[in-house]
């Protein structure tokens, strides 16, 4: 086989085993979705949602309840005792192109030269990269993950709030990260949450996570909500903020209209992000 052919070959070869990796990536994070809103999902109907056969949804299954991320059941699974958060690395394909469209929006509301509250998520992670390639920016944040991104670039000062690490979420949370953000005040902070209503103001799944999410609108001058569709009128365990804290939220086109309508009306504008790009 010539070089050239050679190349191509394991071209191809990389290609297909990182494709095969994201296509795995997406199912189980669509897996967790489905049995964390329903409590629970059998084989029959995961195939029919994910187009895959049987053997690759038990396979899938079995995985993510050797992982303690849901327990298995005969035909299908349920979530555990514990209940279900997706933990974020099963969450950072899903809906990408969306979030990366609320991630432009985001970015766009941030002034020349502001300091800059950050929490975790895979949508403040898009908005960290996007102001990293614009600075000067000061950053605070408690996500580990986006201070390893922004760490090297030196347009940025970064200020990382300590704290429990919490797996799930790559965040530090608790009464370290809350104190710390009690000391310093920032233009803007954006908050990843995993429910925005009208109803029930901003939640999430973590009520450490959510005290020390608060402590970030807290010590901002302006909250910005971003939320994909998934999370636009839903309501989980914790409490971060009513909806009135909250000055602007950045969603996706198809986010539920009646519920952007009675946010709108709360008194909370809603910007949305326009995937054409």
């Amino acid at each position: 086989m010539r070089k050239t052919d050679t190349a191509r070959f394991s071209a191809r070869a990389v290609t297909g085993v990182m494709l095969s990796s994201m296509l795995r990536s997406e199912r189980h994070a669509r897996i967790l979705e489905h049995v964390s809103e329903r409590g629970s999902a059998d084989v029959r109907v995961l195939t029919g949602l994910l187009d895959v056969s049987g053997a690759t949804i038990r396979r899938d299954l079995q995985h993510l309840s050797d992982q303690n991320l849901l327990r298995r059941t005969r035909g299908g699974a349920e979530v555990g005792a514990v209940g279900l958060e997706v933990p974020l690395q099963h969450r950072t394909e899903r809906l990408r192109p969306e979030k990366q469209a609320i991630a432009r929006a985001a970015a766009a509301l941030v002034p020349d030269g502001a300091v800059v509250g950050m929490n975790g998520g895979t949508t403040v992670t898009e908005i960290a990269r996007l102001l990293a390639a614009r600075g000067p920016f000061t950053v605070v944040t408690n996500a580990v993950n986006i201070a390893a991104e922004l760490i090297l670039h030196r347009n940025i000062t970064l200020v990382v709030v300590g704290g429990n690490a919490r797996t799930a979420s790559y965040e530090l949370v608790g009464p370290i990260a809350e104190h710390t953000l009690a000391g310093v005040h920032t233009d803007i902070a954006f908050l990843g949450v995993d429910g925005v209503s009208a109803a029930h103001g901003c939640t999430t799944h973590d009520q450490l996570e959510a005290a020390t999410d608060r402590a970030f609108a807290d010590a901002s001058d302006r909250t910005v909500v971003v939320a994909d569709r998934t999370k636009v009128g839903r309501a989980t365990f914790a409490k971060i903020c009513p909806l009135a804290a909250v000055a602007h939220l950045v969603t996706d086109p198809d986010a539920d209209p009646a519920e952007l309508a009675r946010i709108t009306q709360a008194g909370t504008q809603v910007t949305i992000g326009s995937t054409a790009h």
